[in-house]
């Protein structure tokens, strides 16, 4: 039996991680972490505020959730965190080496159209163009794999469970 994964499941605002991410966790019989949970209150305020964070407001935010999937080493886990660039990529690969990354991929004008169909949610649409020109899509050399959001959320979670595990086979 192989050890459980730590996934993050990433992407722009409104691709649907804080829906996909807990069915992945139910799916795979693991802890989910809600990556919105770790932003300090000046972070909401700004997001609020349509002021895109910048890196510094960044790092003490995925240092908390590096932390969280460092803890979940060997025992699995998932958390949703955006990861749009690589350098924040890297540093939650520094906290937890082992993490794979499930980058949830969707069109502009669906993802828009979920976005604003939202209640509650402190991330307006104002700021999806901002989201999009920082992504960084995975590198051939990190570990993860993309899922498109066309679809329902069971949809989705089947292909992430299905890529994760053409992932983790050995190769021949």
């Amino acid at each position: 039996m192989s050890t459980p994964q730590v996934v993050v499941v990433m992407g722009v605002a409104g691709t649907g991680k804080t829906t996909i991410g807990p069915l992945l966790a139910a799916r795979l019989g693991v802890p989910y972490a809600e990556g919105d949970d770790f932003h300090p209150s000046a972070n909401i305020a700004k997001m609020s505020a349509a002021i895109p964070l910048g890196d510094a407001d960044r790092w003490p935010w995925l240092d908390a959730i590096g932390a969280w999937a460092h803890d979940r080493e060997g025992l699995g886990g998932v958390v949703s965190c955006s990861a749009l660039k690589r350098s924040y990529r890297d540093r939650l690969r520094a906290a937890a080496p082992g993490v794979v990354f499930v980058h949830l991929t969707g069109d502009r004008a669906l993802v828009e159209d979920r976005m604003s169909h939202r209640q509650g949610h402190f991330m307006p649409t104002a700021l999806l163009d901002s989201q999009f020109a920082t992504l960084q899509p995975l590198g051939p050399d990190e570990a993860g794999v993309e899922v498109d959001v066309v679809g329902s959320p069971a949809e989705i979670t089947e292909r992430a469970v299905g890529a994760l595990a053409a992932l983790s086979r050995p190769a021949r």
